[in-house]
């Protein structure tokens, strides 16, 4: 796998764009193994309109290369041997599509920023045997891994997925209480839901930690840098949806509202603004563009920044530092989440 020439102290946008391009190459043969692997299953299947979602999933939708990047990536910055972990990466790629389709059909997602999700374009039912198809497929995946993986190894690993699991489970229960009174929630109660759903990030931090013969120290230190990735990865996601009409509209009207509006909707006085037009029956993208208007207005986002972004990402590095070996790439990468020049 060719590697991209070290990071000659780019910031702001150059810095993003060399971790995007960096994300896209070192992700890129477990992505295109997984293509393959469900496009060797089509003709398996009976229902045409199961056979078109998942090749419209696998082959124009689902561009995912991040977590197997960030696996090969920590592996490579703990002493480990990178290459080995497309081996484990592939089945990961497979559940999480698995479970983005899921979400969506929770949110009823129908656009995303990629286009029409399979729950958009195919409804429901179909989208939910699809997600069904695509994480057994990466569950029966596992045993092949062993010829790349010690047993040992593997078991840690499926004990850290369980684990991670049964807290996206939770966080996703916890999303649908927190749905039921949304204009109402605190920010700290709010960061709770965001912390338990990066629970997925720490996981990968830590298999690619265990596929490196880390130590126990570097584990924990990855697995906190982890956490911390996940969290800005979400509120980076939040900010987007506000900034976008139309993610916000199905944000407000199926969903957890985005951190931007928890936030303003703190302040009385920005409450009294905000809930007339949250009422409404039907929300156009004049409304949206009136509750961003606002938000700008109140200095919400860079509130965010200096009470959340800025502390997490110092926290990020800090938790780097016990690493024994060079964590650049990895500093690069949370920086690359809120980058300024």
């Amino acid at each position: 796998m060719v590697k991209r020439p070290p990071n000659k102290g780019f910031s702001g946008e150059k810095l993003s764009k060399y971790v995007a391009g960096l994300f896209r190459e070192r992700g890129k043969e477990a992505l295109e193994i997984a293509r393959k692997v469900v496009m060797g299953e089509l003709e398996k299947l009976n229902c045409k309109e199961v056979r078109e979602a998942l090749k419209y999933f696998i082959n124009d939708y689902w561009k995912e290369t991040t977590r197997a990047a960030l696996i090969s990536i920590t592996c490579e910055a703990l002493g480990g041997e990178h290459h080995k972990t497309v081996h484990i990466a592939v089945p990961l790629i497979l559940i999480s599509g698995a479970i983005d389709i899921h979400d969506d059909i929770i949110d009823r997602t129908e656009i995303k920023r990629t286009g029409l999700t399979v729950y958009g374009k195919f409804g429901g039912d179909i989208a939910l045997l699809v997600g069904d198809a695509l994480l057994f497929k990466g569950l029966s995946l596992f045993p092949q891994v062993l010829g790349h993986i010690e047993p040992e190894k593997l078991c840690t690993i499926v004990e850290v997925l369980k684990s991670s699991f049964f807290e996206l489970g939770d966080a996703e229960a916890m999303e649908t209480s927190l749905r039921r009174r949304k204009t109402t929630l605190a920010v700290d109660e709010y960061m709770e839901y965001v912390k338990k759903k990066a629970a997925e990030v720490e996981a990968y931090m830590r298999i690619a930690a265990i596929m490196a013969d880390a130590s126990t120290k570097e584990i924990e230190a990855i697995a906190r840098y982890g956490r911390i990735l996940g969290m800005l990865i979400i509120i980076g996601d939040d900010n987007s949806d506000t900034l976008n009409p139309r993610d916000l509209i199905n944000r407000i009207k199926h969903e957890v509202l985005p951190l931007p509006l928890i936030y303003a909707l703190n302040k009385a006085k920005v409450r009294r603004k905000l809930i007339p037009i949250l009422r409404r029956k039907k929300l156009t993208e004049r409304d949206a563009k009136k509750i961003l208007d606002i938000v700008f207005a109140e200095n919400i986002f860079d509130e965010i920044e200096r009470d959340y972004i800025a502390k997490l990402i110092d926290e990020g590095l800090e938790a780097l530092k016990t690493i024994s070996l060079d964590s650049t790439v990895l500093n690069d990468v949370i920086k690359s989440t809120y980058p300024k020049d």
